[in-house]
């Protein structure tokens, strides 16, 4: 029966982020013990006043227009105004159901091909294919903290030849590697010489460890695209909410994504996005300030316990992701190497493979999130006072399970 499946279709495999998070479960549901490294979700609860928003809409069952809900999209453009210092009109706005599938519309919709930086998360490269769009991956080293340089993009460029149609995804800070880029502006320089578009996956932004939201639309916004949503930075990655801001000069761009949501998904969930009204009318700063206090000391804290001769690895920048790098001859393969850290230690991994790195790079994503959110963030009290022994009080999997994780790397 597969003969009924388009080739391109067949090709795909399940999301590993999402494989791996099904597979985890079902070894605890056996009984085996598992420190869940493999999932990268916010544990943090929803900010209070965007619940209640949730709850007092919930009644509403109307369809809102195609593009989103008015009000939303004029808060969600000033948001991107305070933050990037351009102006993205609420007409420019589209709202979808997760920032994944604001991404997937483009890849439907552009004609061209596109280029990702490896590493580069795992729906880049299949949302391309089933737009049948060519990829080209952009190697990274970590002396460059996981980013191309504008060189790098350059001769990327050059390679592909003229007269294409191109699109660069840019993820900062990235997953998988938790790094911050420190050179978008010439990046985005490169870009402008080249006429090439920007996709800005800006899902992560409010998560920067600094405090400081840096987007690539500030130096090149005339062609460059931003994902954002809900899910990341207020812990609500089931409520679906994301959404796309669109460069004015590509206002024709977007009335292609406009039709492809009305043939797909009609229009987000109703009580959902009056709720996020809430979520980007203010601020919600004091709520920001102690969910990146947390993820920075947990960070930290699996960084410095982790890293070794045996295990290299690059400092805690954003969002809850660490890309260590094991010095081993034993596996021939990432995803070996995750294999066997599983079933010995019982520590769930993503191969480096699964992000665009050639398979004998023996690099790994670990989310730091196998924790008790909502108690943690309860016990917070002063944002600089999360030590140690409040990790191992309220992070004790994050704890155990590095634990385990090095002392397995050291008999590498």
């Amino acid at each position: 029966m597969t003969s009924k499946v388009k080739k391109k279709i067949l090709k795909l495999k399940e999301s590993s982020t999402l494989v791996i998070n099904e597979k985890s479960k079902e070894l605890i549901a056996r009984g085996k013990k598992v420190y869940q490294f493999g999932f990268g979700q916010s544990p943090f609860p929803v900010p209070d006043k965007i619940v209640e928003a949730l709850k007092k809409n919930a009644h509403r069952k109307e369809y809102l227009p195609i593009q989103g809900l008015p009000q939303l999209r004029e808060k969600i453009s000033k948001y991107l105004f305070v933050r990037t210092g351009n102006k993205y009109p609420k007409e420019n706005i589209l709202i979808t159901p997760g920032s994944k599938e604001a991404m997937l519309l483009i890849h439907l919709a552009f004609n061209g091909e596109i280029i990702i930086p490896a590493p580069g998360w795992v729906s880049y490269e299949p949302q391309a294919e089933i737009g049948s769009n060519k990829v080209h991956w952009l190697e990274t080293t970590r002396s460059n903290n996981w980013f191309p340089t504008g060189k790098d993009l350059e001769k990327k460029i050059k390679s592909i030849g003229k007269n294409k149609n191109l699109i660069l995804i840019i993820n900062s800070p990235n997953n998988p590697s938790g790094t911050v880029c420190d050179h978008l502006e010439e990046l985005a320089k490169v870009a402008k010489k080249n006429k090439i578009l920007i996709l800005s996956d800006e899902i992560y932004t409010d998560l920067t460890f600094t405090n400081k939201y840096d987007s690539i639309s500030k130096y090149y916004p005339e062609l460059t695209f931003i994902t954002g949503g809900l899910s990341k930075w207020c812990g609500a990655g089931g409520w679906r909410l994301g959404f796309l801001a669109v460069p004015k000069k590509l206002s024709e761009f977007l009335k292609s994504l406009k039709s492809l949501a009305s043939e797909s998904y009609s229009t987000v969930n109703t009580p959902t996005q009056y709720a996020s009204v809430e979520a980007y009318a203010y601020d919600h700063e004091k709520y920001k300030l102690k969910v990146r206090a947390i993820l920075k000391a947990v960070g930290n804290y699996v960084y410095n316990n982790l890293k070794s001769n045996k295990v290299l690895i690059t400092p805690p920048q954003g969002a809850f992701y660490l890309m260590p790098e094991f010095k081993n001859k034993r596996y021939k393969t990432s995803s070996k190497l995750c294999e066997a850290i599983l079933n010995e230690t019982g520590v769930a991994m993503l191969p480096g493979s699964d992000f665009g790195f050639k398979p004998k790079k023996m690099l790994a994503r670990l989310s730091y999130t196998d924790f008790n959110g909502i108690e943690f963030f309860k016990n917070v009290t002063n944002c600089s006072m999360i030590d140690d022994a409040m990790i191992k009080k309220f992070a004790p999997n994050v704890v155990e399970g590095v634990s385990r994780l090095s002392n397995w790397a050291k008999n590498l």
